[in-house]
């Protein structure tokens, strides 16, 4: 009997063959990154997602190139209003899709640069960084970053406002359907609050949450269970666990863990503290409320980033 062929398909990335990446993390949250400061580096879904597989790829949840924002429409727009803003950082999610914002991406972006001598960014430096969620200011504070998520905002603020709930979601491993807050921090997020640490673990996340109804776009859901004591020395502690749009279960999402603060302080009620620690899989991030230009209350989320290699695509 023939043995069968070994499979002889070409990977979807063949064709960058030559091309230098990185492959760096924020608590967990693992990227692919390319620079391209020459703005010639074209990177398709397809070959995005071929990249990202854990498999057959470099592996990641999702792939960020570094490209001058003057060589993207929408960097170009942003550099009417923050010429500052030199940087873009062109996200896409593990499966190829396009997003607007990645928190723990945005970190690791920065430290990227540095690595890669495309920025000098001294101890407490500022630097302005163009997104599809808008321009995001990151602080470097040691090897560690804090960013300026900007305003957040309730996707129904009406039922938000009115019954503290705005959807239900239904997950593998709960027995009913939970009420859930949907919070944009410049890209969509559904969080659900629970009661205990074993109903988080007990949740499975190999599948999407069904959320009803759905944000416009999608929405990655964030399931949080509040300490005990919630607040401790002025900082309030949650837990929290993730399924992101396009990718799946991921070790820690920054934009998520700004969105968990947001929902569990708007529970907690007007004595809620503005500074957060939130616990996810991949480590602990920092949370912190401030008001912002224009009235708007901003959200700084604050964590690690690391730069584990780097090679050359074959």
């Amino acid at each position: 009997m023939d043995a069968t062929p070994a499979e002889t398909t070409e990977p979807a990335f063949r064709t960058l063959g030559g091309l230098r990446f990185s492959k760096g993390h924020g608590t967990g949250n693992d990227f692919v990154l390319i620079a391209d400061p020459d703005g010639v580096h074209t990177i398709d879904a397809g070959q995005v997602a071929a990249l990202c597989d854990r498999h057959r790829g470099i592996g990641g949840d999702g792939l960020i190139r570094a490209v001058p924002s003057r060589y993207l429409s929408e960097g170009r727009e942003l550099l009417l209003s923050s010429p500052e803003a030199e940087w873009f950082m062109d996200y896409r999610n593990g499966d190829g899709s396009l997003s607007e914002m990645c928190g723990n991406g945005v970190r690791v972006f920065v430290h990227f640069l540095r690595a890669e001598g495309l920025v000098d960014l001294p101890d407490g430096g500022a630097l302005a960084i163009g997104t599809r969620g808008g321009v995001k200011t990151v602080v470097r504070t040691g090897d560690s970053y804090a960013v300026d998520m900007g305003p957040w905002e309730f996707i129904f603020p009406g039922d938000a406002t009115a019954k503290a709930m705005d959807s239900l979601v239904t997950a593998d491993g709960l027995e009913v359907p939970r009420p859930a807050l949907s919070v944009s921090m410049g890209n969509p997020h559904t969080v659900v609050a629970l009661a205990e640490l074993s109903e988080l673990e007990a949740t499975r996340l190999y599948t999407a949450p069904q959320v009803d109804p759905v944000p416009a776009n999608g929405t990655n859901v964030e399931f949080v269970v509040p300490a005990e004591p919630l607040v401790h020395n002025g900082i309030g502690t949650v837990t929290m666990r993730v399924h992101e749009r396009g990718v799946g279960e991921t070790q820690s999402c920054g934009t998520g863990a700004c969105a968990a603060a947001v929902a569990i302080r708007h529970w907690a009620g007007a004595e809620a503290p503005d500074s957060w620690q939130v616990n996810v899989p991949g480590g602990v991030v920092g949370v912190k409320f401030f008001a912002g230009a224009g009235g708007h209350e901003h959200v700084e989320l604050s964590g690690p980033a690391v730069i584990v290699a780097t090679g050359t695509l074959s």
